[in-house]
């Protein structure tokens, strides 16, 4: 499931895309149209800005735009960046990988099976970008 967090990010990273000429948006406005807490969205922000995918502009006409073209990110990079691993357990997770406690991986069914649900969560999710959820 997709923390509160990452749902916001999503929800504020479609609004700028929807935005003309990728011009600076006050965080106010994001959080007031987006129903996201000010403060909250603040965090988000910070942690998208450290991660090149958005930058900032301070001053009269400042605000969040993005650093990179929303059709190259990833909803898979902003997943990770924010809520951490993909795979439902960490012994099929390609970036956080972790060996489970009391179990062999080549004898395991339920590795297997989400090694196959990793898989099939990736194939969208590393299809689909930023700009494709803001056209809808």
């Amino acid at each position: 499931m997709l923390s509160k967090k990452t749902q916001y990010a999503f929800q504020a990273l479609m609004y700028l895309a929807q935005k003309e000429n990728n011009e600076p948006v006050l965080i106010a406005e994001i959080s007031k149209k987006k129903k996201i807490p000010l403060k909250f969205l603040e965090n988000i922000l910070l942690e998208l800005k450290k991660a090149k995918i958005l930058d900032s502009k301070k001053g009269k006409g400042g605000g969040y735009y993005f650093a990179k073209n929303p059709k190259d990110i990833q909803l898979a990079t902003v997943m990770r960046l924010l809520d951490g691993p993909i795979s439902l357990v960490s012994c099929v997770s390609l970036y956080f990988y972790e060996k489970c406690r009391n179990c062999d991986e080549k004898s395991c069914g339920l590795h297997d099976a989400m090694a196959q649900v990793r898989d099939a969560n990736l194939r969208i999710l590393e299809k689909k970008t930023i700009a494709d959820i803001a056209r809808k």
